[in-house]
């Protein structure tokens, strides 16, 4: 089966139940929850104020955040079947949250070949992987040329496979180290065979969060200007934000309004991925100067706040079970969220800052947390295309 699925009508017992636990309220928050059920666009101030919840409130939160997810993409819970390959963990940025990069001639230095990638890609395929995801440190050892031929010799190996590859950032130094413009390097990737990007390299938008963090990374303005120039030229991209260490509500709330107003820009946000701050070895918490990464309450307010502030514009919000662990992500899948991610096979940068929930998923464990929240599973493409639903068991 191909294609998304028209989602359910309203339920007139579920809104008159909505209708009864928002009288338990405070005035304030009852009207932003039934301006957000009534489909209109939050403001940040009103996401900020959502953030902060706490008791009933943050209850009638995920309650109406799952009332949202249900009417725009109904009761399945989707999965894609994906490899994630860093190429290497060489970088000279030196973001301050990151455990994953290895400064060069490091003694755990590593940078794959174009073919190694390739290999890995082709494994990946026989495997029943649909997605190859593909990232790396900016290793200055690289030149352009290599992005291409990695692209290139993956096609090779793999041609059925959607390739996801290259942050914005990564996209930005390569075309520079090419000495050509964002567009004309994206375009040279795109027809070499790059299928999709991931959202990456944004944490958080606000300049002074981002001064802290990541000092030497790309702005939020060159961010939303390359995921622009990519939707434009027809390579879909993912949208992010990490939260949980230096930032606050109304930090988070300013970064999803961003990304909508990308979205209604472009259209080319497949779906949001919130990435909680992962501390125990990365530098900004060991230093002193960040939290121990998000709560569990404000990882259910992040998934339900993003439905509601962005439920017209991005219909998928999507859990990192890697960083939230099955347990709470499925929480999470009953306050506004409806993707469990994808199986991974050999993710690393999570569990380089300490994740401690594994590497890969298989398959049948996906569908099997996701049955246990009563709700259907679905095998998707990267671009959200139902492949296969499991009805009962396997």
């Amino acid at each position: 089966m191909s294609g998304p699925l028209a989602p359910p009508a309203a339920r007139p017992a579920a809104a008159s139940a909505l209708a009864g636990t928002l009288s338990m309220l405070d005035p304030a928050i009852a009207r932003i929850l039934d301006r957000a059920l009534e489909g209109q666009e939050l403001s940040p101030a009103e996401g900020t104020t959502l953030f902060r919840a706490q008791g009933v409130a943050l209850l009638a939160l995920m309650l109406v955040a799952d009332e949202l997810r249900r009417r725009t993409v109904g009761d399945l819970v989707t999965y894609v079947t994906v490899r994630n390959v860093n190429f290497t963990n060489v970088c000279t940025v030196g973001c301050h949250f990151c455990a994953f990069s290895r400064p060069p001639g490091a003694p755990d230095a590593e940078c794959l070949s174009p073919e190694e990638v390739a290999a890995k890609a082709a494994e990946a395929w026989h495997a029943g992987c649909t997605e190859l995801c593909v990232q790396g440190g900016l290793n200055p050892a690289l030149d352009a040329r290599y992005y291409v031929d990695l692209v290139a010799a993956i096609k090779r190996r793999a041609p059925a496979i959607h390739l996801h590859a290259f942050s914005p950032f990564e996209v930005v130094y390569a075309a520079h180290k090419a000495r050509r413009s964002v567009a004309d390097w994206l375009r040279a990737l795109r027809d070499a065979g790059l299928d999709s990007m991931p959202g990456t390299a944004a944490e958080i938008f606000d300049p002074a969060v981002r001064r802290i963090i990541a000092p030497r990374k790309m702005s939020a303005k060159q961010w939303a200007a390359v995921v622009k120039t990519a939707h434009r030229l027809g390579i879909p991209t993912t949208a992010t934000i990490m939260y949980g260490h230096v930032d606050q509500p109304e930090h988070w709330a300013a970064h999803l309004a961003l990304l909508r107003g990308v979205q209604r820009e472009t259209g080319g946000f497949t779906e949001l991925v919130p990435l909680g701050f992962v501390h125990y070895g990365a530098p900004l918490y060991l230093a002193g100067a960040a939290r121990p990464g998000p709560t569990g309450l404000e990882d259910v307010k992040m998934h339900a706040v993003a439905r509601l502030m962005l439920d017209r514009d991005i219909q998928n919000v999507q859990v990192s079970w890697v960083k939230l662990g099955p347990k709470l992500a499925q929480l999470c899948l009953n306050a506004g969220a409806n993707d469990f991610g994808g199986t991974l096979m050999e993710e690393r940068i999570s569990s380089a800052a300490g994740a401690s929930h594994g590497q890969h998923m298989p398959p049948p464990e996906f569908r099997r947390l996701i049955r246990d929240l009563g709700r259907t599973p679905a095998q998707r493409s990267t671009a959200y295309e139902i492949l296969r639903i499991f009805e009962g068991e396997d």
